[in-house]
């Protein structure tokens, strides 16, 4: 089943923006900001910064799979047995890559 893109505005670093992801890319994003007691804007803001090329969405793509990806040994405090709920789609994607 496909994911559809859900388009939402951020305001990262006091600029307002529009971010397009899949519902389980907001998910699981929404889900690391909660892990690390941040907020949404403040997470999408240190991804905004580290990114060295490519667009915002891809750029939180990218590190919502890598997020996943580092807990595949099973002891996620995110969602629990390493994938967040509503992730499997994404969990399945990076799998394929």
């Amino acid at each position: 089943m496909k994911s559809p893109v859900v388009k939402r505005s951020i305001v990262v670093a006091g600029h307002k923006t529009s971010v397009s992801l899949e519902d389980a890319f907001w998910k699981g994003l929404k889900d690391i900001a909660i892990a690390r007691n941040m907020t949404l804007s403040d997470l999408v803001a240190s991804i905004d910064t580290g990114r060295h090329q490519g667009n915002l969405s891809s750029a939180i793509r990218l590190f919502v799979l890598e997020h996943y990806r580092s807990q595949g040994d099973g002891h996620s405090g995110v969602g629990g047995g390493g994938t967040a709920p509503g992730t499997g789609d994404l969990v399945a994607a990076g799998a394929a890559a």
